[in-house]
């Protein structure tokens, strides 16, 4: 297993290029590459050339840090055809880069609409389509997580719909502070995943049902809003230690191709103590989890 951060709560006050030997002072041998504006932005064409990808992979072997995996989000599964189309075009370039990166894991979001779900699936499908042939002869592993306010948000649907895809080199992302929209019973998505389940995003978020469901208070009331947080661990209601047993219970710790990341967005002004103490704390739980077996 490789432990990484994202380095978003960094992105306003570091170039694109510090992430690298930044992530290295902070104790992490790996970085997630997730959007940015002079990479891979949200939901349009990436930005880099061939010249910026080398330079960035060369940045990375000088700090001593791997890259993870490559973030994209992009809408490969929009109802609208143009919004589809498009998002392809991306996607292949996305798959190009990570190649030169010389990285194999890619995770992202389904990337569709709550509202037109059945319209999302079928266009999640055609983008398949064209998309899993490539995927496949590069030997990319591209995993999904059920992002609220997505087409998909339930964590065993997303499981279902992951296993229709038909192919080894599609897995499932397991986001902890998503946890509550994906129906709130995490160890019998993570047991019903297992080797599918090779990716874990690490924050923490408050529960938005309790209180019954007044926990968040939205106007005008019934707003179909998705309210999650990404605290650092501790700070809200996830049960820190069913998520460790249950990763140390599918065999997570011990496999190779498995990715748990660090993904505090709610910070930034602490944003460098944040890191540090989620590598301490995710550290410390693995090492506990492990000894149990």
């Amino acid at each position: 297993m490789k432990i990484a951060l994202d380095p978003t709560p960094f992105h306003h006050d570091h170039a694109l290029l510090e992430f690298p030997r930044l992530v290295a002072d902070l104790g992490y041998e790996y970085l997630q590459l997730t959007p940015h504006r002079d990479f891979i932005p949200f939901f349009n064409h990436p930005r880099a050339d061939d010249e910026l990808v080398a330079t960035f992979r060369k940045a990375c072997a000088d700090a001593g840090v791997g890259i993870a995996s490559v973030l994209p989000v992009l809408r490969w599964s929009a109802p609208d055809e143009d919004a589809r189309e498009a998002a392809v075009r991306n996607w292949k370039r996305v798959i190009q880069i990570t190649v030169d990166l010389g990285v194999n894991v890619i995770n992202t979001e389904f990337a569709g609409r709550p509202e037109k779900a059945e319209e999302s699936e079928r266009s999640f499908f055609r983008s398949m389509e064209e998309l899993l042939p490539i995927i496949e002869r590069e030997g990319l592993d591209v995993r999904i997580d059920p992002h609220p306010d997505d087409f998909v948000e339930d964590g065993m649907e997303a499981l279902r719909i992951i296993r229709g895809v038909n192919s080894p080199n599609i897995g499932m992302v397991f986001v902890a502070c998503h946890a509550f929209h994906m129906g709130g019973n995490m160890g019998d998505i993570m047991r019903a995943a297992r080797d599918k389940l090779r990716l874990v995003h690490v924050a923490d978020t408050m529960d938005h049902h309790r209180s019954h469901g007044l926990r968040y208070i939205t106007n005008p009331p019934g707003s179909p809003v998705r309210v999650h947080q990404h605290l650092k661990i501790g700070d809200g209601d996830i049960d820190w230690e069913e998520f460790f047993s249950g990763l140390a219970e599918i065999g997570f710790y011990d496999r190779s191709d498995t990715v748990m990341v660090s993904s505090v967005f709610a910070e930034d002004e602490n944003a460098h103590e944040v890191s540090r103490y989620q590598l301490a704390t995710m550290t410390d739980y693995v090492a506990k989890y492990r000894a149990c077996r």
